[in-house]
């Protein structure tokens, strides 16, 4: 299984990258957020996942980093989502703007994708709305009291704010004031976190 790659960019195309490791030009299928980071000619590296098929053959696809590959694993566990459209997803949003898509039952900004259907955009959110919230996410602020900390429930929420700008430290903290006043679900806590920004 080939998991990750580190060389140099030859050349790309509008999907691919072909990326020269030790003599062996790799033809990767690349996230959006892959390809921002790279420029022919330097250094690049992706975390990949390795698809063989009787169809296709062998694909690699890439991604810039750990969490947007798990995020992509999730997708494709779906039925009917395949890796092109797990890879259209995450070039249309990144990992946390998709999290909180999911966790909001998002169908208009899930649709908006090229070639996703509402039935699927609706697959999506059915199976993964309970397993977006243990992807890793953005590395916790300094200087975030234990008090503000989240619950293992509350991950969606924060994600979903973070979404809108604000910080983590501040995401956690409103829903953790919002779930003191009572609020529960994730629309409702977000709702009365919102109203407490």
């Amino acid at each position: 299984m080939i998991a990750y790659l580190k060389g140099k960019l030859l050349y790309s195309t509008a999907d691919t990258a072909v990326i020269e490791v030790g003599g062996v030009g790799y033809e990767v299928y690349c996230s959006a957020s892959a390809f921002s980071k790279m420029t022919v000619g330097g250094v690049c590296e992706v975390y990949t996942y390795l698809q063989v098929s009787e169809q296709n053959g062998v694909t690699l696809y890439g991604f810039s980093s750990v969490e947007e590959k798990n995020m992509f694993l999730k997708l494709i566990s779906v039925s009917g989502v395949g890796p092109k459209m797990g890879i259209a997803v995450l070039s249309s949003m990144d990992s946390s703007s998709l999290a909180a898509a999911i966790a909001t039952r998002d169908l208009k900004r899930l649709t908006a994708v090229k070639g996703l259907g509402k039935k699927t955009a609706e697959r999506i959110i059915l199976e993964l709305r309970e397993k977006v919230g243990a992807l890793p996410q953005a590395t916790q602020e300094e200087g975030v009291a234990p008090a503000v900390l989240p619950g293992e429930g509350d991950e969606d929420a924060i994600v979903a704010l973070q979404t809108l700008g604000f910080s983590r430290a501040e995401s956690a903290k409103a829903v953790a004031a919002a779930k003191a006043k009572g609020a529960s679900g994730i629309e409702e806590i977000i709702m009365q976190a919102l109203k407490g920004m």
